[in-house]
């Protein structure tokens, strides 16, 4: 009986000890993580923010229309073509060099010409020589008709002779002129002032009639042609603004509706538009370029497209306050275009929020933030 007793007292024992060991690890377990997340909220990041990375929510006048591509090309260019055949000589312009109007940029050889041109000259010379003495055939025989020596039939033959001599002499110097005139055409001249787009030739070829030899784009009026539907071309009248991105340029370039082809294409039954745009330096021919033929405006409060986010069940902003995210659920409304950026209209936002820009990425809601500048505020259009 004693020896239960002793045995019951020792399990007794060994269960308190265990159970004081169980709440001491526990208790320690605890504080542990109570620290762990104490010093986890001491040394929570702060995502620094600059002043562009937050967009004031404002009202933008949105450009809407009608989406447009086309390559951007010079309104006047020109192809410089031999007039007559004969070797290229003198050819030094290149690509990139500017020409004046009616500069001097070749020349055919001249000698064949030279020839033709002086043996013109001498014909309409011996035509004149004919013309001198049927005159003087002629005078003679009206004379001696005066004083009924011979016939008036002899007279009118003299005259006949006289009336063909002038019109000898005529077509040889008609002859003339045209020798003249392709002597002349031996110099190639700058039709405008631009550039030389392509060299076609080079010196020492022996070029044909109708040749082209460079051309010539004067970058003083670009345009581009654009392609719309029938149903799309209704709406579309000269004069309308167009918004265009052109290859390489960061901004947008203003642009309007300079002529509407009163035909369709054949076959694809579009309508060309050519927009012409803004004088802008470095535009080049060739230059792809896109954006959005106004059709209206539409003035609303307006964030850039990138800003809204869609990797929840409703799109949201993420908007900064108290110096800390928040995912706000917003409704979108018409898209368009203003100062070059894709934007698209909201509501359940109040007017000057600070939104984050979309270049910012996904942040966690609640997350402190800070801005190295004050962000910009105010209304614009």
């Amino acid at each position: 009986m004693k020896r239960w007793i002793k045995w019951g007292v020792a399990g007794l024992v060994v269960v308190l000890l265990a159970v004081g060991v169980l709440r001491a690890l526990g208790a320690r377990k605890a504080q542990q993580a109570a620290l762990t997340e104490q010093t986890a909220r001491g040394t929570q990041a702060v995502i620094e923010l600059a002043a562009g990375d937050l967009l004031p929510l404002q009202m933008h006048e949105l450009l809407r229309g009608l989406p447009v591509s086309g390559t951007l090309k010079a309104a006047n260019t020109a192809f410089v073509k031999a007039r007559v055949a004969g070797e290229l000589q003198g050819l030094s312009v290149r690509e990139g060099d500017a020409v004046t109007a009616g500069q001097v940029i070749a020349r055919i050889d001249p000698v064949e010409y030279q020839a033709r041109l002086r043996q013109a000259e001498l014909q309409a010379d011996a035509a004149r020589a004919q013309i001198d003495i049927a005159q003087r055939q002629y005078d003679n025989n009206k004379a001696l008709v005066d004083q009924g020596f011979i016939s008036k039939t002899a007279l009118d033959t003299s005259l006949a002779n006289l009336s063909g001599a002038r019109a000898s002499h005529a077509a040889a110097l008609a002859a003339a002129d045209v020798a003249r005139k392709s002597m002349a055409d031996t110099l190639l001249k700058a039709p405008m002032a631009g550039f030389i787009s392509q060299r076609l030739a080079q010196p020492g070829e022996r070029v044909a009639l109708d040749t082209r030899i460079v051309e010539i784009v004067n970058l003083s009026r670009m345009e581009v042609e654009a392609a719309l539907s029938a149903a799309d071309s209704v709406g579309v009248r000269v004069g309308q603004p167009a918004l265009l991105q052109v290859e390489g340029y960061a901004q947008p370039v203003p642009a309007r509706v300079a002529r509407i082809n009163p035909s369709t294409q054949a076959g694809s039954r579009s309508v060309l538009v050519y927009l012409q745009l803004k004088p802008v330096p470095g535009l080049r021919q060739g230059l792809f370029v896109q954006g959005s033929l106004g059709t209206e405006t539409l003035k609303t409060l307006a964030v850039p497209l990138q800003a809204v986010r869609s990797d929840k069940p409703l799109p949201y902003v993420q908007v900064v306050e108290n110096q800390q995210v928040r995912h706000v659920s917003v409704t979108l409304g018409a898209r368009g275009q203003a100062k070059g950026l894709d934007m698209v209209a909201i509501s359940g936002l109040p007017e000057g929020s600070a939104v984050l820009a979309g270049a910012v990425g996904p942040l966690r809601e609640g997350t402190a933030v800070r801005t190295t500048a004050p962000a910009q505020t105010g209304k614009g259009g």
